[in-house]
């Protein structure tokens, strides 16, 4: 064989290859951000599933991030991984990002990439920056510095939506139809299994039936002040429950504003500013934080706190200036009882999300 016949055969096994990696990975018809293409019915894709890219006509002040929580069986690996965009306020700063925090140690990481890097599906959530692949039922991790070495595949099923009856649910009411909101909220899965491994330098994560999580922000900046409380990590199987609340810029003004769900023995509860819940707020104490939310039909009943949290970069303005404290091993006690006053869920976790940031005064008016 001579080498011109060499050289090609070998350039033809490698695209090929190439080729089937990117369809194993699910973005055979995937669009390069930078390339702002005209892409038919993705409007309506976007409008009906806030779980895929939202920001593919965006050029400055903007930033959205996925935001993907893994627990292993045995509650001995937490894990957060967040890819996304940057868009600084004038659109010359720009980068893709996967932001990783561990969270039985709260060392955080944080690495770039140029934004020609960021690539999306235009059929569905799925996202790619440069070799790291992202949707709603696996990542594939490849990060390979001078100082870190991040690889492995975690695969999710059996995911539990925002629905009710069959029909997707919006986390936000109707909120999400405002254009001049600050940030966008929305829930990709409030429950799934974990099968696979990720292998950071030289310590393996395991989570092959272990559980996960995936919820999503997108806008131009996050709130001045919130409150942020998740887990599914309760002794009872299939139980999720999530929590914001936000001082929300509106019209010239502010308003403390939340939203929420709680999953329960299969049923799907949400509740929010815009369902007319209402929301009680405690923060006199310095380690534990009191919240009650009553709607028309429950009342749930939340005490947490936490010992230790990781640094977390945070949009301001598309550009992640904004330094904030997260931890996702915190403590915290739920309980949930009917409009009868009896109590139909009680339960304590030690595998919280929790964020804490800025004034939290304002958050009780």
């Amino acid at each position: 064989m001579n080498k011109t016949l060499f050289y090609f055969s070998f350039l033809l096994v490698f695209v090929l290859s190439t080729i089937n990696i990117a369809r194993a990975q699910g973005l055979e018809n995937e669009t390069v951000f930078k390339d702002y293409d005209r892409i038919p019915g993705y409007k309506k894709l976007k409008k009906n599933n806030p779980e895929v890219f939202q920001g593919n006509k965006k050029k400055e002040n903007y930033f959205e991030g996925w935001y993907f929580k893994m627990v292993s069986q045995d509650d001995s690996s937490i894990m957060s991984i967040i890819p996304g965009i940057s868009l600084s306020e004038n659109g010359e700063e720009q980068h893709a990002f996967i932001q990783i925090i561990d969270g039985k140690t709260a060392k955080t990481y944080y690495y770039t990439y140029p934004i020609e890097d960021f690539s999306f599906s235009k059929e569905k959530f799925a996202v790619r920056i440069q070799n790291n692949y992202f949707s709603e039922d696996s990542i594939s991790i490849n990060i390979k510095n001078d100082t870190t070495s991040i690889t492995g595949k975690v695969k999710m099923t059996n995911q539990i939506k925002l629905t009710k009856n069959g029909e997707k649910l919006n986390i936000m009411g109707w909120y999400k139809s405002a254009p001049f909101m600050q940030c966008y909220h929305g829930v990709v899965s409030l429950n799934h299994d974990l099968s696979g491994s990720l292998q950071m330098n030289n310590t393996t994560y395991n989570f092959d039936k272990g559980l996960g999580y995936i919820e999503k922000d997108w806008g131009k900046s996050m709130p001045s002040a919130w409150i942020w409380i998740q887990s599914n990590s309760f002794d009872s199987p299939e139980t999720s429950f999530m929590l914001s609340v936000a001082n929300v810029p509106w019209m010239g003004s502010s308003f403390p504003g939340f939203l929420g769900f709680f999953l329960n023995d299969s049923i799907v509860t949400r509740f929010g500013t815009y369902s007319g819940a209402k929301l009680q707020l405690d923060t006199s104490s310095s380690y534990i934080i009191k919240i009650t939310i009553t709607d028309k039909d429950y009342t749930y009943y939340l005490e947490t706190s936490r010992d230790k949290a990781g640094i977390l970069k945070a949009p301001v303005k598309g550009a992640m200036e904004r330094r904030i404290a997260e931890s996702i091993d915190a403590q915290l006690k739920l309980t949930v009882t009917d409009k009868n006053g009896t109590v139909i869920f009680e339960e304590t976790t030690s595998i919280a999300g929790l964020e804490t940031v800025g004034n939290l005064s304002t958050l009780s008016k």
